[in-house]
């Protein structure tokens, strides 16, 4: 089975909407992609180690500089508080991590992202593999045959390249459909 969340099925509680209306995050993309990938890849309580290395920054950069991997930044006060990154081809992102700084601004920047993401017709964010947070937001497992099925069917559309950065151009959390 595979772990997605498609863009229609996100689940907002009460107190993240109240977040998202203060406004008080701004969301950007690709403005800091190594230092997401750097954040990433420190060491969180209970977690021996990570698969984010030097050389999974390095490829990742590149990848970035070929304009399929992003990076969803959040701030506050002009500060880094979170974000994730990942790899975007067809209508389908793939979600290789997230961190946070301060709390919920990794779920703002999930939620961000799903936002732009539905308004631009993709199909699903792989998460691929299960986790409890990512369920709370309306993350399912779905079989792999359907998986496959909908992977085939978001890879005949055109791949978003570039820089993700104007289509969060004057992003407002507040402005997310609530």
């Amino acid at each position: 089975p595979r772990f997605v969340l498609f863009p229609d099925k996100i689940k907002i509680s009460k107190s993240t909407r109240q977040i998202l209306k203060r406004d008080i995050f701004s969301v950007r993309a690709d403005i800091d992609f190594t230092e997401v990938m750097i954040q990433c890849s420190l060491p969180r309580e209970k977690q021996k180690g990570t698969w984010i290395n030097q050389n999974m920054i390095n490829a990742y950069s590149e990848l970035h500089e070929l304009g399929v991997a992003h990076s969803i930044e959040v701030y506050r006060d002009s500060k880094l508080a979170g974000g994730l990154y990942g790899v975007s081809l067809g209508k389908a992102f793939f979600g290789e991590s997230m961190f946070s700084l301060e709390d919920n601004a990794s779920k703002i920047a999930l939620i961000s992202l799903n936002s732009i993401l539905k308004n631009e017709g993709f199909q699903f964010i792989d998460s691929q593999i299960y986790t409890s947070h990512l369920e709370s937001l309306g993350a399912e497992l779905i079989p792999r045959k359907s998986y496959l099925e909908l992977l085939e069917d978001s890879l005949n559309n055109e791949t978003i390249t570039g820089s993700w950065n104007r289509l969060f151009h004057e992003f407002k959390t507040s402005s997310i459909f609530l």
